[in-house]
């Protein structure tokens, strides 16, 4: 591996800083409000999978 120094180190950080995109605020607002959403929503589907599977392997177990 190169050595490189420090100067040229510093620069290629601020560099690859400037490339950064930071979101604004409301695009931030938006994708947190999508995913509280969707975590509400899969919770709830898996609630139901789950509730169902129980519900089958009970009946299951019963006939024994």
């Amino acid at each position: 591996m190169a050595k490189i120094n420090p100067g040229e180190f510093m620069r290629q950080v601020q560099a690859e800083g400037r490339k950064i995109y930071w979101p604004s605020r409301q695009e931030t607002v938006t994708t947190a409000i999508f995913v509280g959403i969707m975590t509400v929503l899969l919770a709830t589907f898996f609630l139901g999978i789950d509730a169902l599977f129980g519900w089958v392997v009970s009946a299951l177990l019963s006939l024994l």
